[in-house]
């Protein structure tokens, strides 16, 4: 049995939750396939792959009928785009045990088994944001457990919602409420690479801004804001990305 796979007081195994959001139209049916083809190819430990969405056929569609994926409507429908993010942390989302998120628009280089393993005595495990200006979580990837957070975070945000009308997206509200416990810290910054051309401490990662490169050394590349994955022209990103 897996350091991931947990067995209940009522027997049941529990392995890591991998999970993504799909709303709206923002984003066409082939960015949750090819997110569940990226992950097979590269975690393999024993996993479940979720994913929470607003769309009612999505699940019926015949690209996923010979899939392992299993899709959950929200419960509320009262939360817009990204906000939905926090959905997740919902009792009623159903996460048992731990769970790995990762956006959509990311494209995964190499085996990413070590964001399930570092720090298992933590309940919260986010990405440093890509502006080290901000202080915050960017919330393209991270770990937790419901078990801990959907008081932490959930029960927090909706006691004290309008408070954060005017916070940037769902990252600034999961930062506010959660860097604050002990329990929380970041993934290496190595592991993860912005597509654009600044790296954490401001400096360029590509030679123009149409030659965006390859990190050798980060295992998930974050298309945060515009390409994304499908615009890109790097031969990298299409060989990857699929």
């Amino acid at each position: 049995m897996g350091r991931f796979s947990i067995r209940t007081t009522s027997g049941y195994l529990v392995m890591l939750n991998f999970v993504c959001i799909y709303y709206g139209n923002k984003y066409s049916f082939p960015y949750v396939k090819n997110l569940h083809n990226m992950v097979e190819r590269n975690l393999t430990i024993p996993h479940k792959f979720i994913c929470f969405t607003d769309n009612t056929v999505i699940a019926q569609r015949k690209e996923f009928r010979r899939t392992n994926i299993e899709f959950r409507q929200f419960k509320r429908h009262d939360f817009q785009g990204w906000f939905n993010k926090l959905q997740l942390f919902s009792p009623d989302s159903n996460l048992e045990g731990n769970t790995l998120y990762m956006d959509l628009d990311v494209v995964i280089m190499k085996n990413i088994e070590c964001f399930a393993y570092i720090g298992e005595n933590k309940n919260f495990v986010g990405m440093n944001d890509f502006n080290p200006t901000t202080g915050n979580f960017n919330s393209s990837i991270m770990r937790f457990n419901n078990k801990y957070h959907s008081k932490l975070i959930w029960d927090e945000y909706m006691k004290r919602r309008s408070e954060f009308v005017r916070m940037h997206g769902d990252q600034e509200i999961i930062s506010a409420l959660i860097k604050k416990h002990e329990d929380t810290i970041s993934f290496p910054d190595e592991w993860t690479q912005s597509y654009k051309w600044y790296n954490r401490e401001g400096k360029r990662y590509h030679s123009t801004k149409w030659t965006y490169e390859q990190d050798p050394n980060a295992k998930v590349c974050v298309f945060h804001g515009r390409p994304n994955p499908a615009e890109s022209t790097q031969e990298w990103v299409k060989e990857l990305w699929k």
